[in-house]
């Protein structure tokens, strides 16, 4: 680090100012909010993808792709600003986020889609894991909680919205006659990032100091890319990405738990993390130092990360369920009806984050934060198809504002209980495990929900009738997509009629009565299997109600959970200017400290 790294960085205050601040933070915001929608905005245009692209056995890895590619990206990138600084790494995220944008319009299969949203996946892993800690670079403690809160909110508003927006440009999308046609508006889900991601990327590249950050590295050449934790960085990877492959599948309904594939592995994965942890007891600039998680405060803060991710996301994808499936609202309303929790976690957000500004103080916020997260979470368990959509509305927006006040306060524990040598490592490790939550916390609550599912409503039938209906039957009519979707519905019914009748006829014999004795029998089959099916879907509401139920308990389990860890979060001293601490800059370039502390003592 040079000598004039060290003295921007000590400057008091802010190290941005005027037209430069607002062009930054503006453009932070932009790269974030278009990261943060490409995880959810592909969701609703994927009946749209898949009838242009067919291949619907592998859809799901649309999404997932994106993930594995985000996540893995994360704690890496975050290790490497702190090293080598942020601004050239936000500039490749933003690149690469555009390339993959731009290719996985263009897909002509989807293959080619997967692995291009992959790609764009990694850009938005590297966008997420810096935008954070560019806002801990540019404002001191004190200044940061606002700043959180707000982009926080950004966060939070573009996962949920996500679906909803990338609904309107499948239908409403402009068309671009022969690049994008009627059927292939969904194109725009993607080709709508370059325009606004190019002005971004111009913003960073002429506003944003290429010496705003601290970094830790003072080799070059050889020298520098020695002391790259290349172990390291492949173990997380590696592990990471066979973690969530384990999630994934075990949630699939079709594959399960037990499957020899997802235990295998899950195996992997846990043995892989350990070998991480183990090869970063040796390593010169490792990935995570392990001495972080003796810090009480930093270990809090993470599992509180985890935690957030978990609870977020299992609502996200849980309570559409719940007003679609229980409560019967069409699939267009659902998101309406989700407004007040996308509202809430706002508001939440901006008023926890401008309370923590005020006080200088985060463990009350967030105790009270939890605490009524915890309330909002005890009463969505209280729901049943009677509730109200106003009762709804009221329980989603107390939860939500509890979700929200974790938002600026969870970034800003991890950065105020670092230096600044670190802030790249703290940010990126919150980060980490609040996207890893999110995959963690729909399995978690997936495995709740379907084994509640499937034992409920097998309470429900006589047991004469779940004797009689194959198991592949059973299964495929307790999805809940059946109540949600009339077309599945008829599919599912059509086929086990189909199946049924190739069973009953497969054994009469030849006769002169046989295309008689066919028709007869095909008929009092089909009608029997339907009048199953029936009792079946019936059966299936209630049932569904108390699985989500339970579901809702789960997420009230992890806000307990989150609870308890804010407890250890102890307050640390939020200072005004960047150089109130010393030990913030260290490592500093030999010669320069002692100077800059007699500096301070003058001042």
């Amino acid at each position: 680090m040079n000598t004039q790294t060290v003295s921007e960085a000590r400057e008091g205050g802010r190290r941005l100012r005027g037209i430069a601040l607002f062009s930054v933070l503006a453009t932070l915001i932009l790269t974030l909010l278009l990261e943060a929608l490409d995880q959810t905005i592909v969701g609703t245009a994927m009946p749209k993808i898949i009838g242009s692209l067919h291949g619907f056995d592998r859809y799901t890895w649309v999404v997932n792709a994106y993930l594995l590619g985000a996540i893995t990206m994360i704690p890496i990138v975050g290790k490497l600003s702190d090293q080598f600084g942020r601004k050239g790494f936000l500039l490749a995220g933003t690149t690469i986020f555009l390339l993959g944008s731009l290719l996985a319009g263009a897909s002509q299969t989807m293959y080619q889609l997967i692995v291009f949203r992959a790609i764009q996946g990694c850009g938005s892993g590297i966008g997420m894991a810096l935008v954070g800690t560019v806002i801990a670079d540019i404002f001191p403690p004190a200044e940061r909680a606002k700043w959180q809160g707000i982009f926080g909110a950004v966060y939070g508003f573009s996962s949920l919205v996500g679906p909803s927006v990338g609904g309107w440009l499948t239908d409403r999308g402009p068309l671009l006659e022969p690049v994008v046609t009627e059927s292939t508006r969904w194109r725009w889900v993607f080709y709508i990032n370059f325009p606004l991601g190019i002005v971004a990327l111009a913003a960073l590249l002429i506003c944003l100091p290429s010496g705003i950050s601290v970094r830790t590295n003072r080799f070059t050449g050889w020298a520098a890319v020695r002391r790259i934790d290349f172990i390291g960085s492949l173990l997380v990877a590696a592990a990471t990405i066979c973690l969530l492959l384990g999630l994934t599948w075990g949630s699939d309904r079709a594959i399960g738990w037990n499957a020899p594939q997802v235990i295998a592995i899950l195996v992997t994965a846990g043995m892989l993390y350990i070998s991480f942890f183990f090869a970063e007891q040796f390593a010169v600039e490792p990935i995570l130092p392990l001495s972080l998680f003796r810090n009480q405060v930093f270990a809090a803060d993470l599992a509180l990360s985890l935690l957030l991710g978990m609870i977020l996301m299992g609502l996200a994808i849980y309570l559409p369920f719940f007003f679609q499936g229980v409560l019967g609202v069409s699939a267009t309303d659902t998101g309406l009806e989700m407004t007040p929790l996308l509202v809430s976690i706002i508001v939440g957000a901006v008023l926890f984050g401008a309370m923590v500004t005020f006080s200088k103080r985060y463990q009350v916020a967030v105790i009270l934060g939890t605490c009524i997260m915890a309330v909002g979470a005890f009463l969505l368990t209280q729901m049943t198809s009677a509730t109200s959509l106003l009762d709804a509305a009221i329980f989603m927006s107390i939860t939500g504002v509890g979700i929200g006040s974790l938002f600026p306060v969870l970034t800003l524990v991890a950065q105020n209980a670092l230096p600044l040598r670190q802030l790249g490592v703290g940010t990126g490790a919150v980060n980490y495990l609040r996207q890893l939550g999110q995959t963690l916390g729909v399995a978690v609550i997936g495995a709740v929900v379907n084994f509640s599912l499937s034992n409920d409503v097998v309470r429900r039938l006589p047991s004469t009738l779940v004797k009689q209906i194959a198991s592949a039957d059973l299964k495929a009519a307790t999805d809940p997509q059946i109540l949600m979707n009339p077309a599945y519905r008829d599919t599912i019914v059509q086929k086990s009629q189909q199946f049924a009748v190739n069973n009953a006829v497969a054994h009469v014999p030849a006769s002169p009565w046989y295309n008689h004795i066919v028709t007869v029998l095909a008929a009092r089959t089909v009608q029997q299997t339907r009048d199953h099916l029936n009792q079946v879907f019936e059966a299936l509401k209630p049932a569904l109600a108390v699985a989500l139920r339970n579901g809702f308990i789960a997420v009230l389990v992890f806000s307990v959970g989150a609870i308890l860890a804010a407890f250890f979060l102890k307050d640390i001293s939020m200072v005004q200017h960047f150089d109130e601490d010393p030990d913030m800059l260290e490592p500093v370039a030999e010669g320069v400290q002692a100077p800059l502390r007699s500096l301070q003592t003058v001042r």
